[in-house]
């Protein structure tokens, strides 16, 4: 086994491609968790726009630190993905009800940590074969 792999034996270009992807995700939840525990005023004004009161702007993103630390561990990667998932389909969602423009966003950031996952762990890539017709 490859040191850096979660799981079996991957090139060397797959294992950076997967580590690069998965910092995008990382910085970008850890960007938004930040703000929200710092009670970024702009943050509070997003989401009272939403309808989301301001108590729980802090829980949420002690949320999303949590769900990128155990992301970014390892042996929890799939977990950390999982539960980044949960976050991002709310994000999401939500954008949505409110008509927000921006709700791609939260999908690609998702796509981007799942595609970090199936290129550095060969049994996610069992679990989700991708074959050519």
């Amino acid at each position: 086994m490859e040191s850096g792999t979660l799981t079996g034996s991957v090139s060397k270009a797959t294992l950076w491609t997967g580590r690069i992807m998965s910092v995008v995700p990382a910085l970008l939840t850890l960007l938004g968790a930040v703000m929200k525990i710092m009670k970024v005023p702009s943050v509070i004004e997003g989401f009272a726009s939403h309808g989301i009161g301001e108590h729980l702007v802090v829980p949420i993103g002690v949320l999303e630190v949590v769900c990128v630390v155990v992301y970014l561990i390892p042996r929890t990667a799939v977990l950390g993905a999982i539960l980044m998932t949960g976050l991002l389909g709310a994000a999401t969602v939500t954008n949505l009800r409110v008509g927000d423009p921006t709700y791609p966003m939260p999908v690609v950031v998702g796509m981007m940590g799942w595609g970090d996952l199936y290129l550095r762990d060969v049994r996610l890539r069992a679990l989700i074969p991708l074959r050519r017709v």
